[in-house]
């Protein structure tokens, strides 16, 4: 704990300048009032989540533009207002925050806070590489007071006033564990608050997850194409990724293997008498293993992906010596529940 209490009336608000730079990096601390000034912070680790509360006297905050440049690290701060007001300001705009709000700074810009009476308040302080959202989605979210007496706040600030205090008990690997869990209900808020941003929030969901869907589609063939890397490319969390396909009826992994199957049995479906390999078809749309592939293709079809192949064959050809007739339906079996039956390719 870094306090001025026991530092000289003369050297109260240097040291506390000085306290500050070091813990939450560089910026301007001026006191509001003329008496001694009275404060102090307290700051742990949890992992590469900093967490401070800070108690100070009527102050004001500022970061500008020269002390932005003196920093090395880009670094988000979420704040919680555990006492008194505030008054913060960033990218041109200006919030009034009172007991109970979140706010988001962004350290990499400049910013103020004005403190008009005594405060206390929780910092929770991490890189923002780590929050795996963009730079926008972070600026929407800046400048603004954030309610946390309702919707995804409300469960948000119990949880951070409860860590806030109890941090220093947390061994290791809890901590990292924690740090983690912090990092997704961050980068989930933010998620939020950009989608809140645009005018119809119900639209802007449809249309993610319409981009995340085409995206699937044009990187089936990709090993590596995963619930982590899908959320990774578009700068949401997985968390709020698993969210956006509650209201699909589907896991992201289960859409991503139907999607894949899908475009298997229409590849074998299309191919003339000479069989392709199956294992080069299961490659070609991502399945690395080939009895994988094959136990997936039958749960999800009732015969195997060679007995579908030699079906839909002997269909195509019988299709063919009738042509010019009513197309006969396809004598594969499929189990409701067990996945789509495959359209005609």
């Amino acid at each position: 704990m870094l306090t001025t209490r026991s530092v000289p009336d003369g050297d109260k608000v240097a040291y506390w300048n000085d306290s500050v730079n070091r813990t939450l990096g560089p910026m301007t601390v001026t006191p509001r009032g003329d008496g001694p000034f009275d404060a102090r912070i307290v700051t742990d680790r949890l992992g590469y989540l900093q967490v401070s509360t800070m108690e100070a006297d009527a102050e004001r905050v500022s970061r500008t533009p020269a002390l932005t440049a003196r920093s090395s690290e880009a670094l988000v701060a979420f704040g919680v207002q555990v006492s008194g007001t505030a008054t913060f300001v960033q990218d041109g705009r200006r919030a009034e925050v009172g007991e109970g709000d979140l706010v988001v700074c962004d350290r990499s810009r400049p910013y103020s806070f004005d403190y008009p009476h005594r405060f206390t308040t929780h910092i929770f302080q991490l890189p923002h590489h780590v929050l795996g959202v963009s730079t926008s989605d972070i600026q929407q979210a800046t400048g603004h007071a954030i309610s946390t007496r309702d919707g995804f706040g409300a469960v948000l600030l119990p949880f951070l006033a409860t860590l806030a205090t109890s941090r220093d008990a947390c061994p290791p690997t809890v901590a990292d564990r924690l740090a983690g869990s912090v990092v997704d209900l961050f980068a989930t808020l933010l998620a939020e608050r950009a989608l809140l941003g645009t005018p119809d929030t119900d639209t802007a969901r449809s249309h993610l997850v319409l981009r995340i869907r085409e995206y699937i589609s044009r990187n089936l063939g990709n090993p590596e194409l995963s619930p982590e890397s899908i959320a990774r490319t578009h700068r949401i969390s997985i968390r709020y990724l698993h969210r956006l396909f509650e209201g699909e009826g589907i896991t992201v992994g289960r859409f991503i293997q139907k999607r894949r199957l899908e475009e298997c049995g229409r590849e074998l479906a299309r191919r003339g008498r000479t069989a392709p390999t199956m294992s080069a078809v299961a490659q070609r749309w991502g399945f690395v293993n080939p009895a994988h592939f094959s136990r997936a293709f039958r749960a999800a079809y009732g015969v195997s992906p060679r007995e579908w192949h030699t079906l839909r064959t002997a269909e195509n050809d019988a299709r063919r010596s009738l042509a010019g007739t009513p197309t006969p339906s396809s004598t594969v079996a499929w189990r409701p529940g067990a996945g789509l039956p495959l359209s005609e390719g």
